[in-house]
């Protein structure tokens, strides 16, 4: 292209370029820096030709602009109007592409190309196609606002990418509520993905992404009711998911997610009316941060995940949380077992014991001996839910006796009080003795430890026979007796046995 071909505002940028020279529009200087101040909303005064850019003009330039030796090659424009479509597809550009605060009339496409460091910063677009492009620096759309897509599925990006403040998918009427407005999916990040504050509208695809540094979504806003806001199904993160003061609208999925530092939901709004707000079956994650915040609204799935340490306020916990086969070293906040019970209860599937286990294991290494005896007797009351009338009998009895082991003195309060009320029973009437030469001296309180206790004799129920009611009431105590010893013996048979 001949630059006598250009219109004045092109002939400024073709200049500069060869020096890395920045061409502001706002302010109609050219210098060395340029504004960057006042992000896109200076778009709607971009139309007039002293400020419009054609899209095939920068191509040229960037493909076979002029370069001066010892100078490195630039494209820095601020504040420009941007016509047609820049197409760098399969390309191969090694200068810097600067476009701060310009709008496109068209969605550029960098699909395929090989490019260095591209910032589009504080731009409008009404979209953005690079998949399988591979950068060498970073991207920067902080403060951008894309009203479409921005696809960069399977990208390679060697620098950090940059959401901050961005607004993508602003035209949320488009292709409905399920519509992809930022595809990540598979994309290849060597330092991390920074988008704080970044507002989607759609769905965010993050599925099979490999990030080498932390994911930054502190007080970002994702919204896409009804249905997936981010699928990150499968992604590798080398630090840190942060998700602080997140508000999300619809389903977060991280099944099979790898992070090894800490997913961090504090203070988080997690909100998916009638479905799942967050899965995260199948991770392996260091800490899971979940508290501060609201409670959740929706499912919580954390089924078959491995998580070190499980940071959870039970106030946030929502009415259903699925927690089958799921593994965890330390549980804290540290609160009583009444607190965390519930949450074992509020899942919907059926009875799962790893769950109590899992729960006895942590208070145990906390050394809350009382509390793992809790969540080891609501284990077992729970189970007999789902017994046979026979068993769920059983279970009532060994319950009531001495709490299934866990609570022993029970047996001596139900033995006390037997003793008491049979003891008064027999000395009010003695019963009739067998053989009135042979037999001993009548006590009504041995007497009726001779009838509770099934092994001990004190020779009292062999030598009396009680006659009418009585009669009923040495039958209760002895059927009473042996059921406390056998309630006795298998609850103080679990107790020792337990680990």
């Amino acid at each position: 292209m001949e630059i006598d071909d250009l219109t004045p505002a092109e002939r400024r940028v073709w200049r500069a370029f060869a020096r890395a020279r920045t061409v502001d529009f706002r302010t109609g200087s050219t210098g060395s820096t340029g504004s960057t101040a006042g992000a896109a909303g200076a778009a709607d005064e971009q139309d007039g030709p002293e400020r419009t850019l054609r899209a095939a003009v920068l191509r040229a330039l960037l493909l076979d602009g002029p370069r001066e030796p010892g100078e490195v090659a630039a494209l820095m424009v601020v504040g420009a109007r941007i016509t047609g479509v820049l197409d760098l597809r399969y390309a191969t550009v090694d200068s810097v592409i600067r476009l701060h605060h310009c709008r496109f009339d068209e969605a550029p496409r960098l699909s395929g190309a090989r490019l260095g460091y591209v910032t589009l910063r504080g731009s409008v677009l009404p979209g953005l196609s690079a998949d399988h492009c591979r950068i060498d620096g970073g991207l920067r759309l902080t403060h951008s606002r894309v009203d479409g897509a921005v696809i960069l599925s399977r990208a390679q990006i060697s620098g950090a990418l940059y959401l901050d403040d961005a607004e993508i998918g602003g035209q949320a009427g488009a292709g409905g509520p399920a519509r992809t407005v930022l595809q990540l999916n598979r994309i290849s990040v060597d330092d991390d993905l920074c988008a704080r504050g970044l507002r989607t509208h759609g769905l965010i695809r993050l599925d099979g992404a490999s990030v080498a540094g932390s994911i930054d979504l502190e007080e970002a806003e994702l919204s896409n009711p009804g249905a997936h806001v981010l699928d990150g199904e499968s992604l590798e993160v080398g630090a840190h998911l942060i998700g602080r003061r997140m508000r999300a609208r619809g389903r977060i999925d991280l099944r099979g997610a790898r992070v090894p530092g800490r997913i961090d939901l504090l203070y988080a709004t997690l909100s998916c009316p009638g479905g799942t707000a967050l899965r995260a079956g199948s991770c392996s994650i260091g800490e899971l941060w979940l508290r501060g915040g609201p409670p959740v609204e929706g499912r919580l799935n954390l089924r078959r995940a491995e998580i070190s340490q499980l940071h959870v306020e039970p106030e946030m916990l929502p009415g259903q949380v699925r927690l089958l086969d799921l593994t965890y070293t330390f549980l804290t906040p540290h609160e009583p077992a009444e607190r965390r019970l519930p949450m074992l209860e509020r899942d919907d599937g059926a009875f799962d014991p790893h769950a109590y286990e899992q729960l006895t294991a942590a208070y145990r290494r906390t050394g809350d001996d009382r509390a793992a005896r809790l969540v080891q007797l609501a284990k077992l009351r729970r189970h007999r839910g789902t017994l046979p009338w026979y068993g769920r009998l059983w279970g009532h009895l060994q319950d009531a006796a001495v709490g299934y082991g866990f609570r022993p003195l029970r047996a001596a309060g139900w033995l006390l009080s037997l003793l008491a009320a049979g003891s008064v029973a027999f000395a009010l009437e003695h019963p009739r003795a067998l053989k009135a030469s042979e037999a001993p001296d009548f006590d009504p309180v041995f007497y009726t430890l001779d009838l509770l206790l099934p092994v001990v004799s004190f020779g009292q129920e062999t030598a009396f026979a009680p006659s009418g009611w009585h009669r009923g009431l040495s039958y209760v105590l002895i059927l009473t007796g042996w059921l406390l010893a056998t309630t006795v013996v298998a609850g103080v048979t679990r107790t020792v046995s337990r680990p």
